[in-house]
């Protein structure tokens, strides 16, 4: 008579314990890389930031009707920002850039004019794919924006 092996020493109570628990580390896997991953693209406040959307095409509809219009030129590690339509500004211009898909890259600063009446923002790297610029008064009265896609040398107008 032979004699009988413990179970712990066969192949298949292993076998059949291994699969259930590959599936439970691959989920607890699954669930650590969710939490830390979230979508940024999704806002937690979407129907305030909905009615926020009226006062900022009133911004933009009022820098239609007085004309405002300026010039966006990149090169290399500066930015520059001529105006050339509409009454004549010298105030604080602020200015913001916004990713369409990786909110960490989003930056904002308040550009001032110089003497030949041109807003300089320095770069600490140069910019280049698809951005959403926006030129805001210091006041907040109007805006302008628009959705480009960088190449070093090129101008856009926001009008």
């Amino acid at each position: 008579m032979s004699e009988q092996k413990s179970w712990y020493k066969q192949f298949w109570p292993w076998f059949l314990i291994i699969l259930p628990l590959c599936a439970v580390v691959a989920s607890l896997t699954t669930l650590k890389i969710a939490l830390d991953n979230s979508d940024s693209l999704v806002a937690e406040e979407y129907y305030k930031d909905g009615k926020k959307i009226n006062k900022d095409l009133a911004k933009v509809n009022y820098a239609k009707q007085i004309g405002m219009a300026f010039l966006v030129k990149f090169s290399d590690q500066k930015i520059t920002i001529e105006q050339h339509g509409g009454p004549d500004y010298l105030a604080g211009l602020n200015v913001r850039f916004y990713h369409p898909t990786l909110a960490d890259k989003d930056f904002q600063t308040l550009a001032t004019a110089d003497a030949k009446r041109v807003y300089n923002v320095a770069l600490e790297q140069p910019l280049k794919g698809d951005w959403e610029v926006r030129l805001e008064s210091y006041d907040n009265k109007w805006r302008l924006h628009k959705r480009i896609t960088v190449v070093q040398g090129q101008d856009y107008w926001l009008n």
